[in-house]
């Protein structure tokens, strides 16, 4: 359930955006203003409100680091803030100087897209502050955007309705055109990355005038190729769907008839913009919805995977399995033959989780193909599993796959546990764990808003 804990009422005009960071909340609207909040009593701080455009201001988002805040505006414009000293630190003007409508920044916060009335749109080099590319799509506002969690694509949606994929090339990787039938409201990636075998999948939610809100799945291959598919359709509202947000660990996703909606990253709170010039502040309890919206487990909005895990391995990562507990689930799969094999030659959870065809023929001597093949099926279940086990994949490393403690973002734009990545580094040349492709650095950010979000998860499990 949700219960309203309090409500803004500063602005003088339609509330058209909300954003959160770690320790700061902000809004913005018709009025022309921006106005920040300290996200522990939202109290406004002394800076706000920021005076800078000329017009509406449509949309605000905040650096993974909380530092700057951008927004966009009728204007043409996307100012940089800093969250300091609430001063301007510089003005992006859009190409063509249509009014801008979207602004989105990637979670690495090395680029900023900005997308206009008129169809195009503009990718900036944050650090810089300087335009990198540029892109449009004919006749058609840009309305929705949103970077998928590794920082190296996103999607964009339109009143034309049809979602569109793009790199940082400003290449399309995938149009869905006609997504929603009168008009994408909002789109937005799940912060988890799922892979297993050649492909990686991201989700993305989209909502639209047509009252519908859509899960979607995109599947990157190994190829290259991209491909998206529905997975589900939510036909709940009566009205158009005109926000849509997920919880920053990826298990609650928000929609709902305000123009605005944002989860706190740190605490179990909701905001919501509306028409009526106010943004009212919501507590999450055990439960599901709020007035005025939808709010609901993410794996209620997925296909389910059957969770295997049972006993006293229900709460454990696989990787913590002991080899009893890796005895008894080859007996739940039926694979009761290679119990004593495996015995014998001590795998646990952390062994099971790196078996391959050729460890499996070369060193634990199983011989026969179709077993092996099975075998392995079963481990990347148990892999794909643990977000069923309540345990967000985007907490896992892509190499160890256990829970990460210390995340840091390489030039892939991936997160991986440190030392796993050196390692990886320093054995593989230089190649991406995901990706394949060269790295063209060996320098790894830490992801601070990745290790918050692992140790406030940690606490509440």
């Amino acid at each position: 359930m949700t219960s309203l804990i309090c409500t803004l009422q500063h602005h003088q005009d339609d509330v058209n955006w909300c954003a959160f960071a770690a320790k700061l909340l902000a809004t913005c609207s018709g009025d022309k203003t921006l106005r920040i909040y300290d996200a522990r009593d939202f109290s406004e701080l002394p800076f706000s409100p920021l005076t800078g455009h000329g017009y509406t201001v449509h949309c605000c988002c905040f650096s993974a680091c909380g530092q700057f805040l951008a927004s966009c505006s009728t204007d043409a414009t996307t100012v940089i803030w800093s969250m300091v000293s609430g001063e301007i630190e510089a003005v992006l003007e859009h190409p063509g100087r249509s009014p801008v409508r979207i602004c989105a920044f990637s979670p690495d916060s090395l680029h900023l897209v900005s997308g206009a009335s008129d169809g195009t749109l503009a990718l900036w080099d944050f650090p810089s502050r300087q335009l990198r590319r540029t892109g449009a799509v004919n006749d058609t506002t840009m309305v929705a955007c949103s970077f998928s969690p590794c920082s190296q694509m996103f999607m964009t949606g339109s009143t034309y309705g049809d979602l569109r994929l793009w790199d940082l090339r400003m290449n399309q990787l995938h149009a869905e055109k006609n997504a929603h039938d009168l008009g994408v409201s909002c789109c937005t990636f799940a912060p988890s990355i799922l892979s297993g075998g050649q492909v990686v999948q991201f989700r993305v939610a989209s909502c639209g005038q047509d009252s519908l809100l859509k899960i979607w799945a995109i599947n990157k291959f190994s190829s290259g190729a991209y491909k998206m598919k529905l997975l589900h359709m939510l036909t709940g509202q009566s009205a158009p769907v005109l926000s849509c947000a997920y919880s920053s660990d990826g298990q609650l996703l928000v929609s709902g008839y305000v123009t605005a909606c944002a989860f706190s990253p740190t605490s179990p709170l909701i905001a919501t913009g509306s028409m009526d010039k106010t943004v009212n502040i919501w507590r999450l309890e055990d439960g599901c919805s709020g007035n005025g919206g939808k709010l609901l487990p993410e794996e209620s909005a997925q296909t389910s995977i059957k969770g295997r895990a049972s006993g006293g391995r229900s709460k454990l990562l696989v990787s913590d399995w002991s080899e009893d507990d890796v005895s008894q689930w080859l007996l739940e799969e039926g694979l009761e033959g290679l119990v004593d094999r495996f015995k014998g030659n001590n795998i646990d959870g952390t062994e099971l989780l790196s078996l391959t065809k050729e460890t499996l023929a070369s060193e634990l001597h199983v011989e026969s193909v179709g077993l092996r093949s099975k075998l392995l099926r079963k481990v990347e279940e148990l892999k794909s599993d643990s977000v069923c086990l309540g345990i967000p994949d985007e907490f896992l490393c892509p190499i160890t796959r256990e829970l990460m403690k210390e995340p840091v973002i390489a030039a892939d734009g991936y997160s991986y546990e440190k030392e796993a990545i050196e390692s990886w580094i320093s054995t593989k040349n230089r190649s991406s764990p995901m990706t394949n492709l060269p790295l063209l650095t060996t320098l790894l950010t830490p992801n601070h808003t990745l290790k918050m979000a692992i140790g406030r998860w940690k606490t509440s499990h």
